[in-house]
């Protein structure tokens, strides 16, 4: 019901499940680097789930690009 105020996601979503934060502020550090990328839309990186959300237009950036950004990090996607 109400479907009509439901956010719909403008690109594709990727659930990405991470390894090596160790604080909050390790997820604002990846939330803050993919954010500068351009292509990506939304990022929302739980610390205690250790689950990046990433919303992102697949015609700009590779979800490549995003697994690469993370790792350059310090941070392992777990694939």
């Amino acid at each position: 019901m109400f479907n009509i105020f439901k956010k719909h996601p403008k690109g594709s979503v990727a659930t990405l499940k991470l390894d090596g934060m160790h604080c909050s502020s390790c997820s604002l550090n990846i939330d803050g680097e993919l954010e500068e990328l351009e292509g990506v839309i939304t990022v929302k990186t739980s610390y205690a789930r250790s689950v990046a959300v990433v919303e992102y237009d697949p015609a700009v950036v590779a979800l490549a690009k995003i697994h690469e950004t993370i790792e350059a990090l310090g941070y392992k996607v777990i694939k």
